[in-house]
């Protein structure tokens, strides 16, 4: 096994706290802060997002972010991204305490990007974007069926 070099490595870290099933969090040294809380159903009010909308919404952002990096290498200019998120959890094991899985059985992803890539070129964007995204790779390796469809727009010149 190599060991990676210290200098490659970015601690992420976020703090939280809260009461019940609401939390407010923040990324220590910054500005940044987000809520979350639940559905009724799982004992919330519905007042913030879930922490399954944002491992969700980690999913498609970190895409986008995965992709401007490639793109970069590949010489490759993007534009707007459009993405629609789903997953679909079985509540069996989070309700009702029942053995199995507690996670998502798939996500599915639909991205839209606008490009001046070549087909071959975008194809190439694609899989490596899935393959060195931090967040895609925690899905796919989580075992859950990941699902990815992604299709090229023509790049828009932007003002």
């Amino acid at each position: 096994m190599s060991i990676r070099p210290k200098e490659t490595v970015v601690p992420f870290v976020v703090r939280g706290e809260g009461t019940g099933v609401a939390q407010q969090l923040h990324v220590p040294g910054s500005q940044h802060r987000f809520e979350t809380d639940a559905y009724p159903a799982f004992g919330g009010q519905d007042a913030a997002p879930s922490p399954l909308f944002y491992a969700l919404g980690a999913l498609t952002s970190c895409n986008q972010v995965t992709a401007q990096l490639v793109a970069k290498d590949l010489g490759i200019t993007l534009g707007r991204f459009e993405f629609e998120v789903q997953g679909d959890l079985d509540t069996a094991v989070l309700v009702g305490g029942a053995d199995g899985n507690a996670n998502f059985d798939r996500v599915t992803v639909t991205a839209t990007i606008e490009s001046d890539a070549s087909p071959e070129e975008f194809a190439r964007l694609e899989s490596e974007t899935d393959r060195r995204c931090p967040v895609s790779q925690l899905f796919r390796r989580s075992g859950l069926e990941l699902a990815t469809t992604w299709s090229q727009a023509p790049l828009h010149a932007t003002v």
